[in-house]
């Protein structure tokens, strides 16, 4: 938890700058926001088939266009000569559900790539659409580079392979996943089926060995990113699981399920190491109520691996420390 006496900031309220449809073809709802792995880029899909692309430090981009303002047109054109990132907006056509950003390995001196600079890596963001539709967007350009085509209903979530190794992982309501790999334009490698529910979410072990996904089931299944088999399915929950998550070292998994619970895996056992309940923490917490939970929409891990977030309905977003000795079992849940 934050220190005592240090409280959350509001760094800024995003919202978007086109007035509201009404035509019922597109949605004014943000879905998903995502952090680009070098911290540059923040996405979100801000609604009316729409993603902002921001560049990041968000203090450090309205200072660049603060000063832009100020300068002379000779200034204006210095800045841009040192590549000073801009706002951009990707026009997606359909409502955008899952978004995943990935670096593109630097281009050759011999290699023709009209988007990426001669020994530069870029960055790529993946979109997930309404109509089961991908695409994949570079990032400095914003140049569509792919358009991937396979998923029969909404794609709710993506995953990149950590790796760089430009594997893409999409989960979709059409109760499958498939396996894409854009080094080889884009080429479906693999349809991934046994989920019987709608997937919500898809999470590739930071290693690169395995995959958690998660759907409309009380278990949630774990494959290998090796053989694209099923390893496990992981059953302790009481209602359905729509959020996981891998610690960054690999050693650690976390479900969060609409029964209020996050459980803690072993991925390599499939043992149950922990399970938290995700509770409203108050300045004086009245021991002799009931707390009150609320069925969860998200978990994920801090990423040095020593912190949880979880998000639920009763509109609190709480964070909690990972025990440091994992028991092999507990009686009683944590509060997280």
């Amino acid at each position: 938890m934050k220190p005592s006496g240090e409280e959350p900031v509001l760094l800024a309220e995003l919202k978007p700058g086109r007035p509201q449809r009404y035509d019922w073809k597109s949605s004014c709802e943000t879905w998903s926001v995502a952090f680009s792995p070098d911290g540059a880029w923040f996405a979100w899909s801000q609604g009316h088939c729409v993603v902002k692309l921001i560049p990041w430090p968000l203090e450090e981009a309205e200072l660049s266009c603060k000063t832009s303002e100020r300068k002379s047109r000779g200034g204006k054109a210095e800045a841009r000569s040192r590549g000073v990132a801009k706002e951009k907006t990707l026009e997606c056509g359909q409502i955008v559900w899952g978004l995943a950003f990935s670096a593109w390995p630097a281009a050759e001196a011999e290699e023709v790539d009209p988007t990426c600079a001669v020994g530069l890596p870029c960055q790529i963001l993946a979109t997930g659409l309404n109509d089961g539709q991908i695409k994949v967007w570079e990032v400095q350009t914003g140049h569509l580079l792919f358009s991937l085509l396979g998923h029969q209903d909404v794609v709710r979530d993506l995953s990149f392979a950590p790796n760089g190794s430009l594997i893409l992982v999409s989960a979709s309501r059409d109760k499958t996943l498939r396996v894409w790999d854009l080094s080889r334009d884009g080429r479906q490698v693999q349809v991934l089926s046994g989920h019987v529910q709608w997937v919500y979410c898809c999470s590739i072990s930071p290693d690169c060995s395995m995959l958690c996904s998660a759907a409309g089931e009380k278990s949630a299944l774990l494959w290998s990113m090796r053989s694209y088999t099923l390893i496990r399915r992981l059953e302790g929950h009481q209602s359905s699981v729509v959020s996981c998550d891998f610690s960054p070292d690999s050693a650690l998994l976390v479900t969060a399920s609409y029964d209020a619970c996050v459980i803690m895996w072993d991925p390599y056992t499939g043992e149950q190491l922990r399970t938290l309940r995700h509770a409203p923490l108050h300045s004086a917490l009245d021991y002799s109520s009931e707390v009150h939970t609320s069925s969860l929409r998200s978990v994920c891990f801090s990423p040095e691996g020593l912190y949880l977030a979880t998000v639920a309905d009763d509109s609190s977003a709480l964070q909690g420390t990972v025990p440091p000795a994992l028991l092999p079992c507990c009686d009683t849940p944590g509060m997280l």
